[in-house]
């Protein structure tokens, strides 16, 4: 039989956040590569759109109402995505939201959404995902891929950032960590730290003149990322092809980090 490294024939997959931006485009890229996937999202509307889309690669497509900033419907979420699946391979967790605001006027409230989704939601994901691949290679299936969306940020020092940023760096130490635990069973953790992507999020940024001048302007590749730039890198870890990568920090950024 002929090595096919890339093609995810058979495998699942969960994509947090899959209805728009990266987690849209990683999503495609693992259904374009054969793979069964289940999406999570808020926006019922979003989703049913990408649902529509992703079913035309023809592989089997689900999409979950989850709002992960809340513990038990990660829970309850992981635990109906294995009934459709009937396993998970790979568990991305993408979900995350944004928010600046200069230190001094930054308040608890707000630190608190943005690390309960963007860093806890993650450890929820995670755990929920690595019950079900560690109880599976105890029974002799190994293998298993965790991943997490992070940012350039928790390398950089983006002013009026500082929720967002600890929550970046952070899960790069939960990926670690998790990366050398659960290496036994042959599951892997890893990290992908975009740049600046034109998402949702950064749509206030997309219509300013000056910081495209300025700040897009300086990134090599001379544009802004987008979703679709996300798919294969989400093919690679959920492969065959990844399966001695683990506990790294996978930096997709057109250049802007190294220039």
């Amino acid at each position: 039989m002929a090595f096919k490294p890339f093609d995810l024939t058979g495998k699942t997959a969960v994509v947090t956040g899959g209805n728009s931006g990266i987690g849209l485009g990683m999503a495609e890229g693992l259904a374009a590569a054969g793979a069964d996937v289940v999406i999570w999202g808020r926006d019922a509307a979003k989703s049913e759109a990408a649902v529509e889309k992703l079913r035309s690669y023809g592989t089997k497509i689900e999409a979950l109402a989850v709002d992960v900033a809340d513990e038990a419907a990660v829970v309850d979420a992981m635990a109906e995505s294995l009934a459709l699946l009937g396993r998970i391979d790979c568990a991305i967790a993408n979900a995350g939201v944004g928010g600046n605001a200069p230190l001094i006027e930054q308040t608890t409230e707000a630190w608190r959404r943005i690390t309960t989704v963007n860093l806890d939601a993650v450890f929820w994901t995670f755990r929920e995902a690595a019950k079900h691949m560690v109880a599976r290679a105890e029974a002799g299936d190994t293998g298993g891929s965790l991943v997490a969306t992070a940012s350039v940020a928790a390398i950089h020092g983006p002013p009026a950032n500082q929720a967002y940023a600890a929550t970046k760096a952070g899960v790069l130490g939960m990926v670690r960590s998790t990366a050398v635990e659960l290496a036994k069973y042959g599951i892997r953790a890893n990290a992908v730290l975009p740049g600046w992507i034109a998402t949702p999020m950064t749509e206030r940024l997309q219509a300013w003149d000056t910081f495209n001048k300025k700040v897009i302007g300086r990134v090599p590749m001379r544009r802004w990322g987008e979703g679709e730039d996300f798919s294969g890198i989400a093919v690679y870890l959920a492969s065959d092809a990844s399966s001695f990568h683990t506990g790294d920090s996978l930096v997709i950024d057109g250049g802007y980090t190294i220039f």
